[in-house]
């Protein structure tokens, strides 16, 4: 223990402020320091005195399939397309495609709307650069009541297969399956609720994946006290906060798990590394268990680039199940923070937060360094392998 420090906590403020006059004066040659008092937790941004070297790759090394993002407003596809020319991304995956999708630092807002807008304003207009997947009737994300009556599952086939129908390479489910949807009842509607599974089948029957987004990062589950590393995005985004969840976060993996083993012949994308980054052993374990299972690792680059030496292994084992995407605004520094973890050996770097900002890391990153074997399947060969219809952008 250090005694002095401890001692210090002992004296009163005023007198420690006194105590540091009278020894900057009895040591004129060190006077006494700038200090920056009443510093809101906030507003700490502290600067890295690493001397590191930077590999900021401007363009991937191979062509990117952004295979999980969103169209924010109605961003003009023009802007989109002159980012991604210019970092090298071939096509962007709107996975929802039948929603009206806004987001802000306090969450994402969303209303359904017919699918026929960003295909004919975005897939039609520019072949090859722009796909989309349906919500089908879970477009719903701004409503609790999700099935309102017993035709709910009736329904959302048919608008699944007319979607698909209309160009959809695949069927995006929310969080809020399990952690907002009720039924007519007012009871909450767990993942594996029965009544969904015919849905599920048809997704496998169709050839099509399923984008499942099951709970949220494990801190959003827990107190948002001193002791949560998620404390400053939670008290900025109070919304995003599960704690009183009805489901735990554990109950809503085990729900997920459960539809996946019972839908063997089905193709289930868990996006954000399963959404549990912060324990690869879990999406390891499941990975192999399940051979119908693939992830992404969309907005999770800060939970990979903080454990380097377990991501790579986790990559490397994995190379054929991972899919590029990262659910942020199409930013060019977004993309090229992105390329530098998966390509460079860089240490100690900033990411993106989770909507897209810089200057708010919680940790410096660290690159994979992955082979140029592995970059090419993450890029884009997992992504054509389990959705051909992709294969169109590389004609």
């Amino acid at each position: 223990m250090d005694i002095e420090t401890e001692s210090m906590k002992l004296i009163p403020s005023r007198l420690i402020k006194k105590m540091r006059r009278k020894m900057s004066k009895n040591n004129r040659k060190n006077p006494e320091p700038v200090i920056e008092e009443n510093l809101l937790l906030t507003d700490y941004r502290p600067r890295c005195l690493l001397r590191r070297k930077e590999t900021i790759p401007e363009k991937s090394r191979f062509p990117v399939i952004d295979a999980h993002n969103h169209l924010l407003g109605d961003t003009p596809p023009d802007e989109m397309i002159s980012v991604m020319d210019k970092v090298g991304v071939r096509s962007f995956i709107n996975v929802t495609g039948n929603v009206q999708f806004t987001f802000t630092e306090s969450g994402y807002h969303g209303s359904m709307r017919d699918l026929s807008y960003f295909i004919e304003h975005y897939v039609n207009k520019y072949p090859g650069r722009f796909f989309c997947f349906t919500m089908s009737l879970f477009a719903q994300i701004d409503r609790e009541i999700l099935i309102s009556d017993d035709n709910f599952t009736e329904n959302c086939l048919k608008q699944l297969e007319n979607d698909i129908k209309k160009g959809a390479l695949g069927l995006k489910i929310t969080k809020e399956l399990g952690l907002k949807f009720k039924d007519y009842t007012g009871r909450y509607i767990s993942v594996d609720d029965r009544r969904l599974y015919p849905i599920w089948e048809k997704a496998g029957e169709l050839g099509i994946p399923v984008l499942i987004h099951t709970s949220d990062p494990e801190g959003f589950f827990l107190p948002i006290d001193r002791y949560n590393e998620h404390y400053l995005t939670l008290i900025m985004a109070p919304s995003w906060s599960f704690q009183n969840s009805h489901f735990s976060k554990q109950q809503l993996l085990e729900q997920r798990d459960r539809v996946i083993r019972d839908h063997p012949g089905t193709i289930f994308i868990c996006p954000h590394v399963a959404n549990f980054p912060e324990n690869l052993e879990y999406v390891s374990t499941l990975l192999r268990k399940y051979k119908n299972i693939y992830i992404d690792f969309s907005a999770r680059m800060d939970e990979l680039g903080r454990q380097p030496y377990s991501a790579r292994r986790f990559f490397e084992e994995f190379q054929d199940r991972i899919l590029f995407a990262t659910d942020m605004p199409v930013i060019e520094e977004v993309y090229m923070t992105y390329f530098r973890f998966l390509e460079t050996d860089d240490e100690y770097f900033e990411y993106p937060d989770y909507v897209g900002r810089f200057g708010h890391s919680r940790w410096g990153i660290y690159g994979l360094h992955l082979p140029d074997r592995i970059l090419e399947k993450i890029y884009n060969k997992n992504a054509l392998r389990i959705m051909p219809a992709l294969k169109r952008a590389f004609e």
